[in-house]
């Protein structure tokens, strides 16, 4: 008897019919347009204005003549003295000078001309 129930297990395992129903394999680019919209996301949210900050920064490093007020990426205000190929000279108290290179500048503030005026000092002058 054990044999015939054996047997007959056996059988019903070769055909198939006594596994469980295997479920369809998920397709292989379904998680595609999520990822590859996530990425366009973080170009845009990230990358792009962080390019663009670093291009408004070199053209301000590369425009920076004497006389130019600036801060480096040490915090040091100084005022530009001397420009070389890759160093500017600051000057940051009466009879200090410091030598930086170009790289390290973080904001050029550019000197105004004489006898020109800011607009916001224009409009606080209207109000009074």
């Amino acid at each position: 008897m054990n044999f015939d129930m054996l047997h007959q297990t056996t059988a019903i395992l070769a055909q198939g019919g006594g596994g469980a129903p295997e479920a369809p394999a998920p397709g292989g680019f379904g998680f595609m347009p999520i990822l590859i919209l996530m990425l366009i996301m973080m170009y845009f949210l990230t990358i792009r204005p962080q390019k663009k900050k670093q291009k408004e920064l070199q053209a301000q490093v590369d425009s920076m003549k004497s006389g130019d007020s600036v801060i480096t990426l040490g915090g040091i205000h100084g005022l530009v003295t001397n420009l070389k190929d890759r160093t500017v000279t600051l000057k940051v108290a009466d009879n200090v000078k410091i030598e930086f290179e170009k790289s390290s500048v973080a904001t050029v503030i550019k000197k105004e001309k004489p006898g020109s005026e800011s607009p916001a000092g224009n409009e606080a002058e209207a109000e009074a």
